[in-house]
């Protein structure tokens, strides 16, 4: 009876994560001073491990008290050693800031897997998905009640920006190389602007507004870029072995908060 009695209590937290409101990650970053998604990445593929004992119940919940507009926690397996249990550790611990669910989101199945463990957005790909694949993952994900961060690398992607979601994020990262240069999220806006109206670009974001909040991601190591890109119309800024590669990241944070 016990047993019945855990298994009954689990299925009601597991509801109760599904049905509750979700905190916004496009209305953190535009009510956000800095926009920094602080990310949770203990291993990628270009770096290998960058911090193999890092903590899901201790780091994100310091990124929160240090200061970070939302969290990034990455749950791949293969490729960055992350895990589901990551983001129910970090909400377990005190996390109620937006968690991004970073994975290689290809099914409705893992929308779910988001949604159970407690995300408030999830990551769609242009790379890794056709436009039709996207545009119905995208429409699961706000059935749900989820975000869509999308994320683009090249010009060709840029036409997915107009299936309308949340977020766009523009990956500095190339995909074949490894190599960052953040002068590519600086390209690409010019064309997102064309595309997705100007509005991108300013400081007013009217409320409801379906116009995407820009974020740039990976290579972003100096707060002066930071400050550069905002002046570009981009309102979050995903950091994660900046941060992640110093002994203590919420402390790293900190610091670059400070210089902000």
């Amino acid at each position: 009876m016990d047993i019945l009695q855990e298994i009954i209590a689990t299925k009601r937290r597991e509801l109760e994560r599904m049905t509750a409101p979700k905190p916004s990650l496009r209305q953190a970053l535009l009510n956000s001073p800095t926009g920094i998604i602080a990310e949770f990445k203990r291993r990628s593929p270009s770096r290998g491990w960058i911090k193999e004992e890092g903590r899901a119940d201790l780091i994100p919940l310091s990124y929160q008290q240090n200061g970070a507009a939302a969290l990034s926690i990455l749950t791949d397996k293969e490729y960055f050693g992350g895990h589901d249990d990551f983001i129910r550790m970090a909400r377990r611990s005190g996390v109620t800031l937006p968690v991004l669910y970073k994975n290689f989101v290809v099914s409705e199945l893992q929308l779910y897997e988001a949604l159970l463990c407690g995300a408030s957005a999830v990551l769609l790909i242009a790379a890794c998905l056709t436009k039709q694949e996207c545009r119905v993952l995208m429409s699961s994900a706000h059935e749900l009640g989820l975000e869509v961060l999308l994320e683009m690398h090249s010009d060709d992607e840029l036409d997915y920006a107009t299936l309308g979601p949340d977020l766009c994020g523009i990956n500095n990262r190339h995909l074949g190389t490894f190599h960052t240069d953040v002068a590519t999220s600086f390209r690409l806006a010019d064309r997102l602007r064309s595309l997705c109206g100007s509005a991108v670009a300013t400081d007013t974001f009217p409320s409801g507004s379906a116009v995407p909040v820009l974020v740039s991601e990976s290579g972003i190591s100096d707060p002066a870029t930071v400050r550069s890109l905002r002046q570009a119309g981009f309102r979050g800024f995903l950091i994660g072995e900046t941060f992640m590669k110093a002994p203590d990241p919420g402390q790293a944070l900190n610091q670059f908060l400070s210089q902000l």
